[in-house]
């Protein structure tokens, strides 16, 4: 019989494998629709705007209705329409649509992680976020590996009906996920009292930041604007798939490394300084790589300084919360990173049309020297 946990990580697993499928070929393919950059921008960002605007809710109410499979549920229903609407239609706009719809299903990421993480005693709370974490990333991963070779045999729609057929699929296995029954009778801290206590907590408020210019920096870069400077470098739909598997695969093990070897042999906060070091150096190199060979190389150490980073930000947020509002706090975390997500491709994108996408990967990189400076200043690691 699959164990609960076995059957959380198939189902997260083909969740992210139906969002992200499609993401290494997505800008260039809106290129190709007549998009600008600035229009491919908001593509992007689109997607993490219905995050930023959801997860704070979706946590609130899982936590006052101690329910996080339902939502689930529904977040995998919304990766199949967001599928299906890029697989029917093909203008700019909806691939913008598609893209929100997407970020809807995304949002519900609060409710997988605290899900997940209730498999768990609370001492191995740090553990099971990386094990969650690399679940995610390894969905995404042979997600962005055949969907290089679906659009180079088929073109770049057929990545969108695997996609929806593989987001069905999750769907279907879904309902059979383990939910603790709880009484709902028993009083909860989860309501407007317990996000407001979470909104003035300074150690939730200030890694969520720090996630923010995290995720800024990751999608305005390899989920935005990394693959059209790749494209122009001779990338084919295939090569593209592929350094976005070379900058997945490493984020499978170091998602786990970051929160177990990396913390215990190096501490805490020199591990996460590392991760942002290596972020900030890719954003500066990046415009200036002279062949693909090199490229690849780039991308694996901007997957590894992405899952030190994220993986650690993740377990310290939720370090010490309350079971009762950990949803709330996860959501606060997921919103406020969300807006990194928004405004990171809008504003490279703007940068790109007025001054080249050379100064805009400079100015990113910049942002990243910023976090690496914050992040020195935690004072709870």
């Amino acid at each position: 019989m699959i164990s609960k946990k076995t059957l959380f990580s198939t189902v997260t697993v083909l969740f992210w494998f139906s969002i992200y499928a499609y993401v290494p070929q997505l800008s260039n393919y809106a290129k190709e629709l007549g998009a600008s950059y600035k229009l491919i921008g908001l593509i992007g960002g689109a997607y993490g705007l219905t995050q930023t605007l959801l997860r704070i809710p979706i946590g609130i109410i899982s936590d006052k209705l101690r329910m996080r499979k339902i939502f689930i549920i529904m977040g995998i229903i919304c990766a199949v329409i967001s599928a299906a609407i890029l697989y029917l239609f093909s203008s700019p706009f909806s691939l913008l649509w598609a893209r929100l719809i997407a970020g809807i299903a995304a949002a519900t990421w609060v409710n997988f992680s605290i899900l997940y993480i209730s498999y768990y005693d609370r001492e191995e709370s740090n553990r099971a976020v990386g094990i969650i974490t690399a679940n995610s990333k390894l969905g995404q991963l042979i997600a962005m590996f055949i969907g290089g070779f679906v659009a180079i045999g088929f073109g770049v729609k057929a990545i969108f009906l695997l996609s929806m057929i593989i987001s069905l699929v999750s769907l279907v296995i879904g309902f059979f996920i383990y939910e603790e029954k709880v009484d709902k009778d028993k009083p909860t801290a989860a309501s407007s009292l317990g996000f407001s206590r979470v909104m003035k907590d300074t150690k939730v408020i200030h890694i969520s930041l720090l996630a923010a210019l995290l995720q800024f920096i990751t999608f305005a870069t390899n989920f935005g604007f990394t693959p059209i400077i790749a494209g122009n470098l001779g990338a084919n739909n295939l090569q593209l798939g592929l350094l976005s598997t070379l900058f997945t695969f490493p984020q499978i093990f170091f998602s786990i490394w970051a929160n177990t070897v990396m913390t215990f042999r190096f501490g805490q906060k020199n591990t996460l300084l590392f991760g942002f070091v290596l972020i900030s150096l890719v954003c500066f190199i990046t415009p200036f790589i002279p062949n693909l060979s090199v490229f690849y190389i780039v991308q694996m150490v901007a997957g590894i300084g992405n899952a030190i980073v994220f993986s650690l930000l993740m377990a310290m947020v939720i370090s010490g919360v309350k079971k009762e509002v950990m949803a709330t706090t996860m959501g606060v975390f997921q919103a406020l990173y969300g807006i990194g997500m928004v405004i990171g491709p809008i504003i490279l994108g703007s940068i790109g049309d007025y001054f080249g996408l050379t100064l805009g990967f400079v100015v990113v990189g910049l942002l990243g020297v910023f976090a690496l400076y914050s992040a020195n200043r935690l004072e709870y690691l």
